[in-house]
């Protein structure tokens, strides 16, 4: 008997663990990424979009965590969306989050090298990001509930670092500094402004990308039914809390122009109000390397889970759904991610699309997955309800049918501005899904007719 056949995920979870988890996977978006919205929109219209992207995370989570709670399940939205739409759906659903939770780890890594390369400028940021991957693959196949404790720890390390950020630039704040040029480069709204706004949503989805995540913990979670809804409310209200906050006082603490077109707005933001030399600085930078872990760590529970769930249901070869024997968490799907990771961070200066480096274009990718995921995921919510009213629902989306509607038509148009901004890799990620989605479904057929034929 295989090991996936002797038992289960570990059910060992709690709502602070969760919490973790959903905070920490999105986090290292508040720290670098979002900035690069004041070049395209200015502070007022990049202001505007991150209202607008906020909302609809706000009624996504209260409306997924009625699938999550309903059907828990380490397969997340491709499990929702299976019983929704059937193998089709359920295979569009699952490689749209696998390709989310897969491409975004390789670039935050390569963050996290560039971290550790200010303090140690001998250090190759390709070296630092293998090493990290290898540190954290380990550990997450060492044990679930070590992995999500340290999930926790460096998220409220991460957090606190962010709060401390606000307070030390607070006395350089003018809100003169963040009014100035805040529509697109001028100081009064005009066309340009809207097309600003349009451009800026990719950047403001990038504050909140990935906090659905936690639904691949579903499984090993303490009563998922009661601790899944806490979990998932307040996290996406803290993240709320410290994008705004971050985002409002590194644009009134100087002329946020210097900092739009950047990847490390926060210290350059408090080194404006501090001078170089300033201890907070240098905390900044090396603590700084906690939300980037985070969100590196807390992607990789995410991916592993997915590939572990395609595996069991027969969309990947079963060895995907192996559980290690004696930690019992999916280690070969662990394994098999960071290898995909690896080969992103080496490939990185090699293979350029669209005139990017690889690991810029696949965060791209990263982010159609999750837009076509939430997508399908809202749909599939209004399908069960329709199809299946009788169904358990532990926690019911608050004011149904209006909030998922409207996270639904704010995904579909985010999805449609990051094609039209990104025609090249978006016909990439078209591709991708096609050949995952309908190889996906021939081996699964395979298999269906395998166990279908009698033995001789």
């Amino acid at each position: 008997m295989s090991a996936s056949q002797e038992g289960g995920l570990q059910q060992r979870l709690s709502v602070f663990h969760l919490w973790g988890i959903a905070v920490g996977l999105v986090i290292s978006g508040e720290y670098f990424g979002w900035s690069y919205g004041w070049a395209a929109a200015g502070t007022l219209g990049f202001l505007v979009a991150t209202v607008a992207v906020a909302a609809m995370y706000v009624a996504f989570i209260f409306s997924f965590t009625e699938l999550t709670t309903a059907i828990p399940h380490a397969g997340g939205p491709f499990a929702y969306a299976t019983r929704a739409f059937g193998p089709v759906g359920g295979a569009i659903a699952g490689f749209a989050t696998l390709i989310e939770f897969l491409f975004a780890p390789p670039a935050i890594s390569l963050a996290i090298g560039a971290y550790l390369r200010v303090q140690f400028p001998s250090l190759d940021p390709a070296v630092a990001a293998t090493m990290a991957y290898v540190a954290f693959v380990t550990l997450n196949i060492v044990g679930v509930h070590i992995a999500a404790t340290f999930e926790l720890f460096v998220t409220l390390l991460a957090v606190a670092e962010l709060l401390v950020f606000m307070g030390v630039v607070q006395p350089s704040f003018h809100l003169s500094n963040f009014l100035a040029g805040g529509w697109a480069g001028k100081d009064h709204f005009s066309m340009a402004a809207i097309g600003g706004i349009f451009a800026a949503l990719p950047f403001a989805i990038w504050f909140f990308l990935a906090i659905e995540g936690v639904a691949m913990a579903a499984e090993e979670a303490q009563d998922p039914r009661r601790t899944i809804p806490r979990a998932y409310i307040a996290g996406v209200l803290t993240l709320v809390a410290l994008a705004f906050g971050v985002m409002i006082f590194a644009g009134g603490s100087g002329n946020w122009t210097e900092i739009a077109n950047i990847n490390d707005p926060l210290p350059q933001a408090m080194k404006r109000s501090v001078g170089n030399s300033s201890g907070w600085l240098h905390m900044l930078v090396w603590l700084g390397l906690f939300g980037l872990v985070a969100s590196f760590h807390g992607i990789i529970m995410g991916y592993a889970r997915q590939i572990f769930a395609l595996g069991r249901a027969g969309y990947l070869p079963r060895v995907f759904a192996r559980l290690h024997p004696r930690f019992r968490t999916p280690d070969v799907a662990t394994i098999a991610g960071g290898v995909v990771g690896v080969a992103t961070i080496w490939s990185d200066n090699v293979v350029h699309i669209a005139g990017q480096s690889l690991t810029a274009s696949v965060v791209t990718l990263s982010a159609l997955g999750a837009l076509l995921m939430y997508i399908i995921s809202m749909a599939a919510l209004f399908r069960l309800r329709a199809n299946e009213p009788d169904l358990q629902r532990p926690f019911k989306a608050p004011l149904y049918p209006l909030a998922p509607a409207f996270a639904l038509g704010m995904a579909a148009l985010a999805f449609v501005t990051m094609i039209w901004n990104n025609r090249e890799i978006a016909a990439i990620f078209a591709v991708l899904m096609v050949v995952l989605v309908t190889g996906a479904l021939a081996f699964r057929q395979r298999g269906l007719e395998a166990v279908a034929e009698p033995a001789e």
